[in-house]
């Protein structure tokens, strides 16, 4: 099963480069799943269809589900969603508020990824395709599972121990019930859910799509998008320049843009080599339906195979002795590196991952560190602990 998501800068046209991508998959035999994480769902529109919390088909062999977060969120995680408004009800809070307040904001785009999952455990697809929300939300999101999986191996284990404990303390003192069994382990279900989205999406088959315009702030946003992604160890094996205007017949206020586009796709060639670059030119009409989104596809692709397996290594690796991370573009001012315990925490940017290192190199300190090529390398000492 191929995976595929794009994200972008708002308002660069994401939306059409995935649909029209998951048309094509559908058009060559391949069963396709196009979902989107984005809370302002626009698929539907885009594929003429109505909207959906199940898949429905909008072309032959393409399907598209809108996530309804409420029934999802009820259907696989209810323990929580129930303790949650008890205990707002308990704190005096009327039954509509404690309802509302319990689909906290972000909870949309974790439980449209939990529910990717759902779709993807049966084999049932060739192809899925991700919609995904605007670049700095995606991020957070793709972000998630590993931030939370530190956490949770170091608070849980205890965790059940001390709420047998202090359960009754709560219950006496704050007036408000503490978390059961069932709850917890509803937390531990979440918890699993989401790593298994992790591995699906940082897999062999899956990579990310960045779509952008020929413009100077989007292309930087591209840029930064590109090595915060990599950071976090999602693999990136294209991009898509969209709503490029034709050179061809330019009248003077054209023929300015296209000298100013022009500029831009040869920043974006020398920024983003050896990636890819899929060109989109500046359509006439909004591309709405299949049909519409089959000829965008075309110009997309052109004789590419969109749905190869991607080539490029995983963003992380371990060599002998030595840690390599892909940080491509990543200004070397701006990238952190430090040690705690057995994790190592690697900053760049605005961006942060905590990596828990390999028992290989866990307890050996490190000898040194570079950025070179768009790599970082850290070396560990050859014996001794830490």
């Amino acid at each position: 099963m191929r995976v595929l998501l794009f994200t972008g800068k708002g308002g660069v046209g994401k939306t059409t480069a995935a649909a029209a991508t998951a048309t094509l998959a559908a058009e060559r035999g391949l069963k396709t799943l196009i979902v989107s994480t984005d809370t302002a769902h626009s698929l539907a529109d885009a594929l003429a269809v109505p909207a959906s919390g199940e898949p429905v088909q909008a072309a032959p062999g393409l399907y598209l589900q809108q996530v309804d977060t409420q029934k999802a969120l009820e259907r696989h995680w209810g323990e929580l969603r129930a303790y949650a408004r008890n205990v707002l009800q308990e704190l005096g809070l009327d039954e509509v508020t404690s309802e509302e307040i319990t689909v906290l904001p972000g909870a949309e785009e974790i439980i449209a990824l939990l529910e990717l999952r759902e779709q993807t455990r049966d084999g049932r697809w060739d192809v899925v395709v991700v919609d995904c929300a605007p670049t700095a939300e995606t991020l957070r999101l793709l972000a998630l599972p590993e931030a939370l999986d530190w956490h949770v191996n170091r608070l849980l284990p205890g965790l059940r121990r001390v709420l047998r404990a202090v359960s009754p303390v709560v219950r006496h003192i704050a007036k408000v019930s503490a978390p059961e069994g069932a709850v917890i382990s509803a937390g531990e279900r979440l918890h699993r859910g989401l790593m298994e989205v992790r591995e699906l999406l940082t897999g062999d088959n899956a990579s990310v799509r960045l779509v952008l315009t020929p413009e100077a702030v989007v292309v930087a946003e591209a840029r930064r998008t590109l090595t915060s992604l990599s950071l976090y160890g999602y693999r990136v094996d294209g991009v898509v320049a969209n709503r490029v205007f034709p050179a061809d017949d330019a009248d003077d206020w054209r023929r300015g843009w296209v000298e100013a586009q022009a500029r831009q796709l040869a920043e974006i060639h020398h920024s983003f080599a050896p990636l890819p670059i899929h060109t989109v030119p500046y359509l006439p009409a909004e591309p709405v339906g299949p049909r519409a989104l089959a000829q965008v596809a075309a110009a997309l692709y052109g004789t590419a195979d969109p749905f190869a397996p991607p080539g490029a290594e995983p963003p992380m690796r371990v060599e002998a002795d030595e840690l390599v991370l892909a940080l491509p573009l990543a200004d070397k001012e701006a990238v952190d590196l430090a040690r705690k315990g057995e994790d190592l925490i690697v900053t760049a940017g605005s961006y942060r991952r905590v990596i828990a290192l390999p028992a290989a190199l866990a307890r050996r300190g490190i000898a040194g560190a570079v950025l070179r090529d768009g790599h970082l390398r850290v070396r560990f000492e050859t014996g001794g602990a830490k």
